[in-house]
């Protein structure tokens, strides 16, 4: 030792260079130290790569959170619409004119055009979503079509904000695993006031002109050789992948109905289907998500016959429990196999009798009976679908806030007048969860999103919850026929002076990806008087809303 030298601690020595155990250590902790600064490299670059894959996302759609219900969420193929859209509210005098003339308005009529921002959020669908805006801030301005030129400089106010779901939209439906099976006549399809091809284009299409994976077999009754080209010609067009064929019409109608099955069954696309379905020209689905989300908890492989019965309790007891086929019936390919195996006997003389409700022979009784005395199979029933059995104003149910699977009867001709095709085109920018969703504003206005925007001057002061009873069943009205589906209804607020409403007419997709949505009330409409029965305005009124991505 050194003369001099300091003596090393004994902790000193413990680390010393030269200690074996002290090299250990040192290298273990270099260890860590390299080990821990990789980690956090991966983390730095896990997040980076994160950043970058949100903004690709954001280029594309929403980043969507995890699912709140069972509810169809938006996929990465849902990219969301962007609208460059600049809010104009003056009032041109040419396209006053063409309101009057298209909608019949008197000279002097009532106008407001009002903004919506759709905002999409990681939110459940409510029945009912309350806003903290009013819908009329300041009041309509009335248009003289006699003096057009006291118009042009309206100034906008802003833009009510509405929350909606992170739902899909129409463009991104696959109806793959379904086929569509209808009997209808070439009159019917081809007239302006019952032609299904708007319907069908809606939700057997992307809405561009492509299939959405569904088929369509149509059978058109005794149609000519021309005519059957014409149909298939115009839905090939739209986008709908369909084949028409001619059907018989010297054939029993409820076996023509029948019939649908073993023809879906016997169809060469048959075995890349799961599910076969047969359904009326005037049956609609406004949700096709909704529609394949349901039917993710059945089981193709098993014999299963899937509808609902009506809505009017009196139908049932007429007719009897099953499948009421204007609202979709669902089989599964081994359920239809069966019945095609079974058809002959099904459809003998006796069996057309005994389907004789005292309506006439029915399809829908003619299939139970086919699979209730062949199979142990019997009716799941499938809320959401809708039969329709409704007359009158229908706007109690289109109000309600309901999310139907399927509609049905809404094109007029004894049973109810909807424009279910113009309520869903708001789907194409703000997801299928929009349609007839229901905001309430601050003024005690409520929109029924895409159908229509009613005002209470006396106040909500009733339950919201319950379904309006605006319209009747028939031909036996007890007053709860409905109730066992709807719920009890509450009492109908028309022609007592506490609500008046605009009803759509017509929604148009504009090329900017916004959404113009025409509602009118007309002043001799005989729903909106008080209880004296004077009207509740004197001048005819349109409301435009404009909705903005």
């Amino acid at each position: 030792m050194t003369m001099g030298a300091k003596m090393a601690s004994s902790h000193q020595r413990f680390f010393s260079m030269r200690n074996p155990f002290s090299r250990c250590v040192l290298f273990a902790v270099a260890l860590l130290m390299l080990l821990a600064v990789t980690w956090k490299s991966d983390r730095i670059e896990d997040v980076g790569s994160r950043i970058v894959k949100a903004a690709s996302s954001h280029n594309k759609g929403n980043v969507h959170q995890q699912p709140l219900s069972d509810a169809p969420q938006a996929s990465d193929k849902d990219i969301a619409p962007v609208s460059n859209h600049v809010m104009d509210c003056s009032i041109n005098s040419t396209y006053m004119g063409e309101l009057k003339a298209k909608y019949e308005l008197g000279e002097t009529f009532q106008y407001l055009k009002r903004y919506v921002k759709i905002n999409r959020e990681p939110v459940t669908r409510k029945s009912i979503t309350k806003l903290t805006q009013p819908f009329l801030p300041n009041t309509f301005t009335t248009v003289d079509m006699q003096h057009p030129s006291n118009y042009g400089e309206e100034k906008c106010t802003e833009p009510l904000q509405v929350p909606v779901t992170e739902s899909p939209y129409p463009a991104t439906g696959n109806l793959s695993d379904f086929m569509f099976g209808v009997s209808t006549t070439f009159k019917r399809f081809s007239s302006e006031k019952t032609s299904p091809v708007n319907e069908w284009t809606y939700w057997l299409t992307d809405g561009k002109g492509n299939s959405n994976g569904g088929k369509l077999v149509l059978l058109l009754l005794d149609a000519t050789e021309d005519q059957i080209l014409h149909a298939k010609t115009i839905l090939h067009h739209a986008g709908v992948d369909v084949d028409v064929f001619h059907s018989d019409s010297s054939m029993e109608m409820a076996v023509r109905y029948l019939t649908l099955i073993p023809t879906l069954y016997n169809h060469p696309e048959r075995q890349f289907k799961k599910w076969l379905v047969s359904c009326d020209d005037d049956t609609f689905f406004p949700s096709v998500h909704a529609l394949t989300k349901k039917f993710e908890a059945y089981d193709p492989n098993e014999m299963l016959y899937i509808g609902t019965l009506s809505e009017d309790v009196n139908n049932v007891d007429r007719h009897g429990s099953q499948a009421f086929g204007g609202a979709g019936v669902f089989l599964s390919v081994p359920l239809a196999e069966q019945i095609t195996k079974d058809y002959e006997t099904c459809k003998t003389d006796e069996k057309i009798h005994e389907s004789n409700s005292g309506w006439g022979p029915q399809g829908d009784i003619l299939l139970r009976k086919c699979i209730y005395e062949n199979t142990d199979v019997r009716l799941s029933i499938l809320r959401g679908l809708y039969q329709l059995d409704l007359y009158g104003d229908p706007s109690g149910f289109y109000e309600s806030g309901i999310k139907p699977i399927s509609l049905h009867h809404f094109k007029g001709g004894g049973w109810h007048s909807a424009l279910p095709w113009q309520y869903t085109k708001i789907a194409h920018i703000c997801g299928e969860d929009c349609t007839l969703q229901r905001f309430q504003t601050s003024d005690n206005f409520i929109i029924s999103t895409g159908f229509s925007v009613a005002q209470y001057p006396l106040g909500i002061n009733f339950n919201i919850a319950q379904m309006e009873r605006t319209f009747a069943a028939a031909p036996q009205d007890k007053g709860w026929n409905l109730d066992y589906v709807f719920d009890p209804q509450r009492p109908s607020l028309l022609k007592t002076g506490r609500k008046i409403s605009w009803d759509l007419q017509e929604a148009i997709v504009n090329e900017d990806n916004t959404v113009s949505q025409v509602y009118v009330r007309k002043a001799n409409d005989w729903r909106w008087v008080d209880r004296n029965g004077e009207p509740m305005s004197q001048l005819d009124g349109v409301i435009e809303l404009v909705w903005v991505p």
